[in-house]
């Protein structure tokens, strides 16, 4: 048994070389190997319940670093989607949930480069937070396993500007107020308050995204206690249209 245990650790070790070596860049990733089809390419290979569980808030966020530095960087990774379709179809174990935008310019899983069953991803106009989206974090991590909460606003927000503007129209009424907020979290001395001055609205998304996130703690009790005992992390971050670039807020 010892002898097979040894020549099994040098068998494992010898394939995750040659993985790394064609171009695989985590364990749960199959690399193409078949007759004409590019190096790295990867196959079918999706989140496990155990590769979830091996994951931590650090490292589910590293991820997602990676993923977006790749998507800057025109890599993103070859997935066989509809061998994922087959391979999520039983189950799926997200390390993530990602809240941002309803804007077409920033879909979570092409700018963060993940598949299939890699994400949570809640969107709405002006990332906004209410008792449903709060309900589904509470889902996504107490119930499936996710290990990371992203709040991701965007530059040159429509809805933001909306709630500059003070904009008026049926059920985008209400939303918008929930965003009045952030304005009153950016410095007067920041001038004009006009959706015309983009520096303004930026800064007014920044407010907002750390506003949401203040809000997850203070009305989820369940991931308050979840976030005290490291179980999960909260970080916020905002999407450059221009570059296609997240940056990840410190704190």
């Amino acid at each position: 048994m010892k002898t097979s245990y040894h020549r099994f650790s040098w068998f494992a070790g010898l394939v995750a070389v040659v993985l790394v070596a064609a171009g695989c860049q985590s364990p749960r990733q199959a690399c193409c190997t078949m007759p004409g089809c590019a190096a790295g390419t990867a196959l079918s290979a999706v989140q496990t319940k155990s590769s979830q569980a091996a994951m931590t808030p650090q490292s589910a966020l590293a991820e997602l670093q990676a993923g977006n530095a790749r998507f800057v960087a025109g890599t993103p990774l070859h997935r066989n989607f509809p061998a994922q379709v087959q391979a999520t179809a039983g189950g799926q174990y997200p390390f993530a949930v990602v809240l941002s935008c309803l804007d077409s310019r920033q879909p979570s899983e092409i700018v963060l480069d993940q598949g299939i069953g890699d994400i949570f991803s809640a969107r709405v106009a002006g990332n906004v937070l209410d008792e449903d989206i709060l309900g589904s974090m509470e889902f996504a991590c107490k119930v499936s396993g996710a290990k990371l909460i992203a709040v991701i606003g965007h530059s040159n927000c429509g809805a933001i500007k909306g709630a500059v503007d003070d904009v008026q129209l049926g059920n985008l009424t209400s939303l918008l107020t929930k965003i009045k907020p952030a304005l009153d979290a950016v410095p007067a001395a920041v001038q004009p308050r006009t959706s015309k001055n983009y520096a303004f609205v930026d800064q007014v998304s920044e407010a907002n995204v750390r506003l949401v996130m203040k809000e997850i703690r203070e009305r989820s009790p369940i991931l308050r206690e979840m976030l005290d005992k490291n179980e999960i992390g909260l970080v916020g971050g905002m999407y450059d249209l221009s570059t296609g670039k997240v940056q990840f807020y410190d704190k």
